[in-house]
């Protein structure tokens, strides 16, 4: 008895001098946590990963993105019974000294994956002292992690040649797709490389990575984890070079990856790849045509779950501050802030779209607006004042909602808008035109909420916020009415030189958006609400310097109109264009004497139809005149007999020449382009 509790008393000290030298000396896990997540599109394209220390893309790795037959042969070859021991295997130590003695050489290692992993945590010379170290620390491993914890890491650490760690730095590189599903010569190589990666670098060595490769073959075949012409034809497939890694939404998807937890390896994004590969070269475009310091940037939120499918930060990183994610940036919106003090004013009861307001020089306090152009148009509906974006009714406006009421109720949906420190007093009338800054990611949660019957909601960036954001019910900023009234408006602004407008596209989407211009043309921005989307471009300097004569409606309208075609939203129906009362033009009904005039399509536009040819639905051709005979390239168009009207159905795209030609023979004429 007396042994026995000396033995046990024994044990016990053993054991806790183990745990003490444990907790004193623990296994240094750090290195694995310094690991870059990818950020991947909606559908699993990968976007971007950061590299970490040193410029190595260490990648983390996502056993359930990886090939599991990958996995159960990286096992079978390099530690057979991983799942059996607890760091270190007694079996491989006892064989491998055996053998060394046997034949005066190590023939064979003893290594386990958590061994090779402790290595890779704290890498050490080769020699047996390190290798006694190895193996203390593969223990400690072990009591802290999983198998899959011990196995995600080890393929996280492992190196694959040059500035590569981990299974997916490796497959992408080398092949160019992530490692979900490999060939068996891919996963041959991914084996053999961590062995001696530099010595056995497809790009620098192919015939070693060959070697190397095709010796994993045979013992898979040995093994029976190939058969032989399985393994002899993966004998010819040919040494891989090494690709460039995606950097699809630099900014945003290096943001996830930044923001994604330790324990995270993939980042499932609401970005969708095609969309964002599309978008940044108009941005870039854009960018080089206004100057050498302009830079660009682009949001698409599709209002649904408020999923940002694009968010383009810069014209490119080559450009002036191209590093800087614009979306995040605090800019004037100029008059792209003036649908919400329209918006309040009619959802508070204070205007409607028919309330007349004198647009006339007019002094409010000790502040005196003027409208762009410097003119005045007298009386006018507060629709025409939004819709041609005046000054001086919009300023009136705010003055009857109150800034202070204006930014407490952007305030309440988490939308801020920034003042510069040199503002001391009280938030002025400015406000209406745009004299506070905000991102243009607190401009999308705004066009949104009018996108989505006056509730606001928070962006989704990921496809879990995105789930979340459908289910939610959001926060009212007005009332659906006052939203619907506002689009209405928004929808029969004049169209950009060059465009048709979008209420007269038969089956297209009806666009409603908005312009604003900084104070000394620093931004200029265009927000539209289209099919289901929100979409915010802006252009400027990063810097925010000043820049000649660039409105919105010159330098960011158009590219609004560009990524709306890219998008290619599904057709939103636009009310039609009825006004309430006769226009100025139609007071006097007078027979004209100047010949028919072109509605649609006018001079110098360029047409998105969605089919050609006969079966096609067709663009209704529309003029001014009596008695009306159309023509396209000398051809006539005949009307169709059910419905009375001029439908011209373009047989393919490119450059057209519509005439029409009344009771009088009097003619006009327009040059359109077709697109499909």
């Amino acid at each position: 008895m007396r042994r026995l509790v000396l033995g046990l008393i024994a044990f016990l000290a053993l054991q806790v001098v183990v745990l003490a030298v444990d907790a004193l000396l623990p296994p240094n896990l750090s290195r694995g946590e310094r690991s870059s997540p990818v950020t991947l599109d909606r559908r699993g394209q990968w976007l971007r990963a950061l590299p970490v220390e040193d410029g190595r893309w260490r990648i983390r790795a996502d056993l359930k993105r990886t090939d599991p037959s990958f996995v159960r042969r990286l096992i079978a070859i390099e530690d057979q019974r991983f799942f059996l021991h607890g760091g270190v295997d007694p079996r491989a130590v006892i064989r491998a000294g055996g053998t060394a003695v046997a034949r005066g050489r190590v023939v064979s290692g003893a290594s386990t994956l958590t061994m090779q992993t402790a290595r890779l945590l704290e890498p050490r010379p080769r020699n047996l002292g390190s290798k006694l170290i190895e193996m203390i620390r593969a223990v400690q491993i072990e009591a802290r992690l999983s198998k899959q914890e011990v196995l995600s890491l080890y393929l996280t650490l492992a190196p694959y040649g040059g500035n590569l760690d981990g299974v997916r730095a490796a497959s992408l590189s080398w092949f160019g797709h992530e490692p979900e599903s490999l060939t068996l010569a891919e996963q041959a190589l991914l084996i053999a490389l961590p062995q001696a990666p530099e010595a056995r670098r497809p790009d620098r060595r192919p015939a070693a990575a060959r070697a190397a490769r095709d010796l994993v073959l045979d013992r898979m075949a040995a093994a029976g984890l190939a058969t032989r012409a399985e393994a002899e034809e993966a004998r010819t497939e040919p040494m891989p070079q090494r690709g460039r890694f995606p950097a699809l939404a630099w900014h945003a998807a290096g943001e996830l990856a930044r923001k994604a937890p330790a324990s995270q390896a993939t980042v499932v994004s609401t970005l969708d790849a095609g969309l964002q590969a599309r978008l940044e070269p108009i941005a870039a475009a854009y960018a080089r045509t206004q100057g050498l310091d302009a830079t660009a940037a682009i949001l698409v939120v599709e209002i649904e779950g408020r999923a940002v499918r694009a968010s383009v930060g810069s014209g490119g990183l080559d450009r002036p501050g191209g590093w800087i994610d614009m979306t995040t940036a605090l800019r004037s919106p100029g008059s792209a802030l003036k649908p919400f003090v329209y918006a309040f004013a009619f959802d508070d009861g204070v205007a409607a779209p028919d309330t007349e307001i004198q647009d006339v020089a007019t002094r409010f306090a000790d502040y005196q607006p003027e409208n762009f152009d410097r003119t005045f148009r007298g009386k006018v509906t507060a629709g025409e004042a939004l819709s041609h974006s005046l000054n001086v009714p919009a300023v009136a406006m705010m003055e009857k909602i109150g800034p202070a009421n204006f930014l407490a109720r952007l305030q309440a949906v988490d939308v801020r808008l920034e003042r510069s420190k040199a503002q001391t007093r009280a938030p002025g009338l400015a406000l209406a035109l745009g004299g506070e800054g905000i991102t243009l990611r607190d401009l999308a949660v705004l066009y949104c909420a009018l996108g989505d019957e006056g509730l606001a909601k928070p962006l989704a960036w990921t496809q879990a916020e995105a789930e979340k954001r459908v289910r939610s019910r959001g926060t009212r900023l007005v009332r659906p009415e006052a939203a619907r009234q506002v689009l209405d408006i928004l929808r029969d602004a004049p169209a950009p030189k060059g465009r048709m407008p979008t209420a007269l596209t038969r089956g297209g989407p009806g666009m409603a958006y908005k312009t604003g211009t900084s104070y000394g043309f620093r931004d200029a921005v265009a927000a539209g609400v289209v099919g289901g989307y929100v979409i915010i471009v802006w252009t400027g300097r990063a810097d925010g310097g000043a820049r000649g004569g660039l409105t919105g409606r010159e330098a960011a309208l158009p590219m609004l109109f560009d990524a709306a075609d890219v998008l290619a939203a599904p057709s939103s129906a636009a009310p039609a264009i009825t006004p309430r009362v006769a226009p100025g033009a139609l007071a006097t009904l007078e027979r004209s004497t100047r010949g028919p005039g072109v509605i649609f399509p006018p001079d110098g536009a360029t047409v998105q139809v969605e089919a050609l040819g006969p079966r096609a639905r067709g663009l209704v051709l529309a003029a001014s005149g009596d008695g009306l005979r159309w023509y396209v390239d000398g051809a006539p168009v005949p009307a169709d007999p059910v419905s009375g009207r001029t439908i011209w159905r373009p047989a393919a795209p490119g450059f057209y020449e519509v005439t029409v030609i009344d009771d009088q023979d009097r003619s006009a004429r327009s040059r359109v382009r077709i697109r499909n």
